[in-house]
């Protein structure tokens, strides 16, 4: 029995590790999804995406050590460096690479109304293949927990609406542009979801329970901020248009 109950403060630990570490890692690739289907401005999502990169760099390691330090979890430096330096650091670092090569070859105009357009889909194809990949890894864990997903799902959920309308309402009473205020107030809802997960399993396992709270994130955050693009498109209207 004692044995029993001491697996469930370990188990709330990790389950608590999952919710640090997809709170810790604000969102980058995704935004561009959700800004091209709000319409919104290419050139502030940008901004944003370097923003969240930068502060995933500087930030994302003590934070996560931090929190994860105060609720009695150790995790090792070298897994969380590695993590970004494969999910944030290469990425990036080629996106600067092939950018100053085209513009430098064929020009800025080029870059942006030719070759950025030609990889449309493909974000698309990478994210329904990291969402099969994910899935199909945690199934067993998924259908073996369902009460432990409906109990971490529903937190997630009602925060990421909250944050939202947080900031989409505070967008609206400072007076932006609809093509700002709906990245702006969808980027703040949404998570780095895939570094969330390789962290979790490189820490934990593919088993774990952090494991588990992380996929349970990527289960509610694409249908929850689909709903939300949804909202943005419906109120866009009672935003004030750019001036062009």
């Amino acid at each position: 029995m004692d044995r029993v109950s001491s697996t469930k403060p370990i188990k709330t630990q990790k389950y608590l590790a999952g919710a640090v570490l997809l709170g810790a890692a604000p969102c980058t690739a995704m935004v561009f999804v959700w800004s091209t289907l709000t319409h919104g401005n290419p050139a502030y999502t940008v901004v944003q995406v370097a923003t969240n990169d930068l502060i995933i760099l500087v930030a994302f390691v003590p934070i996560v050590k931090f929190l994860l330090g105060v609720s009695r979890v150790s995790v090792p430096y070298s897994t969380l460096f590695v993590s970004i330096l494969l999910f944030v650091v290469i990425p990036l670092a080629a996106g600067i690479v092939t950018r100053v090569g085209i513009t430098g070859r064929k020009g800025r105009d080029y870059l942006e109304n030719v070759f950025v357009h030609k990889f449309d889909h493909v974000t698309t194809i990478g994210l329904l293949l990291t969402l099969v990949i994910i899935f199909a890894s945690q199934a067993e864990v998924i259908l073996s927990n369902p009460v432990h997903i409906i109990l971490i799902a529903v937190p997630l959920i009602i925060q990421t609406f909250l944050i939202f309308f947080i900031a989409y309402g505070a967008a609206k009473l400072v007076g932006l542009p609809y093509d700002i205020a709906a990245p702006a107030g969808l980027i703040g809802a949404s998570n780095f979801f895939e570094l969330a997960v390789a962290v979790a399993i490189a820490l934990f396992g593919t088993t774990s329970p952090a494991a588990l709270a992380t996929t349970v994130g990527v289960l509610t955050e694409v249908p929850v901020m689909l709903t939300l693009v949804k909202i943005a498109n419906r109120t866009q209207n009672h935003f004030q248009k750019r001036q062009a």
